[in-house]
């Protein structure tokens, strides 16, 4: 992907479709991250300190980082910054935190002028567009310098942010879409087996027959299935068995046409329209997130990000897990935050090597990360201790393999707000037919590139 450092500002206008959160819904629960709403602060930092030379002065290098997390992640991430300072006397990252919505367009404005942070974050959903402008840039010779060995990095989650074969950023995480579900509820219903998880078939018609059953055993204030009725989760939910069928990405290899699948992606809308239809999910859910903290519904489905949240709702005991197999491979919907080195006025090697030796180090370290319910981005990570002893992680932590991320399109959110919810949402409210939100999908993908 060509860089075109002179349209940074110019792709101002454009990012402004991009401030939504992982999810955008209008829903504010059902968002990663989308609750920031504090002013610029800058976190304090243990002062410079005089170790082993890591540039030609001999003294510590200084990282301004810029992050986005606010709530429990604000606080972890702070928790790792202070440890890495710690530890590497040598380096001494300043963390300076911004409102989430607020977020890419200071990234942009102020690489554009020549002020931005030598280390960044970044949304991999986000990376082809920063790509494009200029923002970002490789990682690769920086990598090599710190001693980074990819490799130890989850495969899955490494790829999306390589691009034309060049590593723009280092993964931390991703945050899938997965299942949440009340076993207090599932064992009324005689669906909870006695090591605490969903006695549930893992097929279409198996899943059909669970929501079936808890709709006939429990009582009817109960929800079986707590969903939006439009927007995000439904889309997740349709982008996640649109893919265990199989289908392609709906964007072709050269990012230049529209490539639906319009026969799977039928068939999986159907899927779900028929989960409506058929009283499974509550119509008109005012807050789909209050009705599951509540205890009157029996299962969800959202981002690993709401883990955090039932862990503090008292009385609420519930498990975490994939979503279920329905067609033939496992697949589900996903993002990643990961630590980017935005483009600087002379991009110093010495910082760029010590940036890298953070991000590294972040990733090396998620069992940190990992309170706030993101699944580490190493596979060591997964076998630490503390990691094993936090409840669910581990319950879901082989979602991050099967991510499927959408291919590097500069396109991608528009598309999704601008035609994947304009007609996947008229087949929730049963009022377009599968087939049709699929033709005019096909249409409307190829309308936002061809923009």
């Amino acid at each position: 992907m060509k860089k075109r450092y002179s349209l940074v500002l110019a792709g101002l206008l454009s990012t402004s479709l991009l401030l939504s959160a992982c999810g955008g819904n209008s829903n504010s629960n059902n968002n990663e991250g989308n609750t920031a709403s504090s002013s610029d602060t800058e976190s304090t930092a243990p002062a410079a300190t005089e170790s082993k030379d890591t540039g030609s002065s001999g003294k510590a290098v200084t990282l301004q980082f810029w992050t986005l997390f606010d709530g429990g992640d604000g606080a972890n991430m702070q928790t790792l910054i202070d440890e890495f300072n710690k530890s590497h006397p040598d380096i001494v990252v300043k963390n300076t935190k911004l409102v989430w919505a607020e977020y890419y367009t200071k990234l942009i404005t102020a690489v554009g002028n020549g002020n931005g942070p030598d280390v960044g974050i970044s949304h991999t959903s986000r990376l082809p567009d920063l790509i494009d402008q200029g923002v970002v840039t490789t990682v690769d010779d920086a990598a090599t310098d710190a001693g980074v060995d990819w490799a130890s990095y989850n495969q899955n989650l490494l790829n999306a942010t390589v691009v034309d074969g060049k590593h723009y950023a280092a993964p931390i995480d991703t945050h899938p879409f997965i299942m949440f579900y009340n076993k207090a509820l599932l064992k009324d219903a005689g669906l909870l087996g006695d090591d605490g998880k969903p006695v549930l078939e893992q097929s279409a018609d198996g899943f059909v027959n669970f929501l079936t059953t808890l709709k006939e055993k429990l009582p009817a204030k109960v929800t079986p299935f707590a969903l939006s009725n439009s927007n995000d989760d439904p889309y997740r939910l349709w982008w996640a068995l649109y893919s265990q069928l199989g289908g392609n990405d709906i964007v072709s290899d050269d990012l230049k046409s529209a490539a639906v699948d319009q026969e799977k992606g039928a068939k999986a809308a159907d899927y779900i329209q028929k989960l409506y239809t058929g009283g499974f999910i509550k119509k008109n859910d005012p807050d789909f997130y209050k009705n599951f903290q509540s205890g009157t519904a029996a299962i969800m489905m959202t981002g690993v990000w709401a883990t955090g949240t039932w862990e503090s709702t008292k009385g609420l005991d519930f498990g975490a897990m994939p979503i279920p197999k329905i067609y033939d491979q496992e697949a589900t919907w996903g993002d990643s935050h990961t630590i980017i080195l935005p483009t600087t006025k002379d991009n110093d090697p010495a910082k760029r090597k010590a940036a890298m030796i953070f991000a590294d180090w972040v990733a090396s370290n998620g069992q940190i990360w990992a309170k706030a319910g993101h699944i580490p981005s190493k596979p060591s990570v997964l076998e630490k201790q503390e990691f094993k002893d936090m409840p669910n992680r581990s319950d879901y932590a082989s979602v991050a393999s099967t991510v499927k991320f959408n291919k590097p399109s500069t396109k991608n959110w528009q598309i999704r707000d601008n035609a994947s919810f304009k007609f996947l949402n008229e087949v929730w409210a049963n009022k377009m037919t599968p087939a049709d939100a699929m033709t005019k999908l096909q249409d409307g993908v190829q309308k936002v590139l061809n923009d």
